[in-house]
């Protein structure tokens, strides 16, 4: 099999990712974006070490190694991203990514339009 085909499939997986991360609001379906990212990542190690195996006859299998790393990390991430999601769920009622960055807490708990007045008078 040609390294191209693995190398497509992989672009297409990460663009893809790369477009649930930028254009979805639900925290959980941006956690599934990074995931399909991690998995194109993983494709191409897996291919490219396949084919340099090949071509110098090297046992090392390093490419396959650091795959086992990044499902690993990938399991500890979404294992860690899940739980932050369910916690702001319970607090917020939403986990809409828009709507928690709109609502976060002012260390002063001034209101965001307040700040901007303040200190447009202080200027004056």
């Amino acid at each position: 099999m040609h390294l191209v085909y693995p190398a497509v499939l992989s672009a297409l997986l990460f663009c893809t990712g790369l477009y649930g991360v930028l254009a979805r609001r639900n925290a959980i379906l941006v956690l599934m974006s990074v995931e399909l990212m991690l998995n194109a990542v993983n494709l191409n190690l897996v291919a490219f070490d396949v084919w340099l195996s090949r071509a110098a006859r090297d046992t090392l299998h390093s490419g396959q190694a650091l795959t086992l790393f990044t499902i690993a990390i990938a399991a500890a991430e979404i294992g860690i991203g899940l739980a932050i999601v369910l916690a702001v769920y319970r607090n917020r009622g939403t986990s809409d990514i828009d709507k928690l960055r709109d609502t976060a807490e002012r260390p002063d708990g001034a209101e965001p339009g307040a700040a901007a007045a303040d200190k447009t008078e202080a200027t004056a």
